[in-house]
């Protein structure tokens, strides 16, 4: 072989052997990124509970599931091409993260979000062969993961859980996270239940001392995009909902700080919170938007599980 040709050979060679090396750590942390662990948190690294936050507020975060950006990430997904010439993946990616809308699972979890919340609406069951229909049947090993997403943002934004009505898992209800007595006072203009944000209101109420500042409350809602004043597309005029309608219906009280100059005010548990839901099912939610287990706030805890002996006393 000429010499040329031998020399052009081996800088190919080099070439393709340094490609190679180059891909071998990427080719190694896709595949760990593709099959992320699935072993819960545990309880023996606790969060400090004067950092945790309900929407991650603390470090300045988006919350991963807030009622603004689950609703905003159902409605761009549902303008998005109905075809998915994407390759399905497993990573489990944010609800709302800036490439969620590249993300099929997430889109087909958006998907499913709406077709629950339309047969909430109509009070109809929810059968399994019906999600799968609507997830398409390419989709169908990635059901699983696609459920888990659609169910997580059903409880977290409109405090809807999904229940089996029978063991066999092929027909589900939802119900609300609260137990509420009435759903319709916590219907917004659609009919969509109000009852996720109530759920993380308590949360912070909960979180700050059984007592929350105005101040606290709207530096909270201003962080999931509900600002006093401007009308949000679930809550309506959300100063009106947490002063007014959650007040009337007894879910929160609203009252003057006790010797305050100028007059401020603070939120605490309405009788018809402490009645119809529980401090552990509040810590649940919180639990779960922070991506961590109950006991992880040791202090809040041991808070929630005296209320539950008192309860059962």
């Amino acid at each position: 072989m000429p010499r040329g040709q031998k020399s052009k050979l081996r800088a190919r060679e080099k070439r393709q052997q340094t490609r190679g090396q180059t891909r071998g750590p990427q080719a190694t942390e896709e595949k760990e990124e593709e099959f992320p662990s699935s072993s819960p948190p545990s309880c023996s690294s606790p969060v400090s509970e004067g950092a945790a936050c309900i929407p991650q507020e603390c470090q300045g975060a988006t919350p991963t599931s807030s009622p603004d950006a689950g609703v905003a990430c159902a409605r761009s997904d549902e303008d998005a091409n109905s075809e998915d010439e994407e390759r399905p993946s497993t990573s489990q990616a944010s609800p709302c993260t800036p490439s969620s809308h590249r993300d099929p699972l997430t889109r087909k979890a958006s998907m499913l979000v709406q077709f629950l919340l339309e047969k909430y609406k109509k009070k109809e069951a929810i059968l399994k062969a019906e999600m799968l229909k609507v997830v398409n049947k390419k989709y169908k090993e990635h059901f699983p993961e696609i459920f888990r997403r659609a169910s997580e943002r059903m409880e977290l934004v409109f405090g809807l859980e999904l229940k089996e009505v029978n063991p066999g898992g092929q027909s589900y209800t939802l119900v609300s996270k609260l137990g509420l007595s009435s759903e319709g006072s916590l219907s917004g203009n659609k009919g969509l239940p109000k009852s996720g944000l109530l759920m993380m209101l308590l949360g912070v109420i909960f979180m700050k001392g059984n007592r929350a500042t105005e101040e606290e409350i709207w530096e909270f809602l201003n962080v999931l995009g509900v600002h006093a004043g401007r009308r949000h597309l679930i809550f309506g005029e959300p100063r009106k909902l947490i002063t007014k309608d959650f007040v009337q219906d007894k879910y929160l009280e609203y009252r003057q700080v006790p010797n305050s100059d100028p007059a401020r005010y603070e939120f605490l548990w309405g009788p018809r919170a402490h009645a119809e839901t529980s401090k552990m099912k509040v810590l649940e939610v919180l639990a779960k938007i922070n991506d961590t287990v109950p006991c992880s706030f040791p202090n809040l805890y041991e808070e929630a599980l005296r209320d539950e002996q008192e309860r059962a006393a």
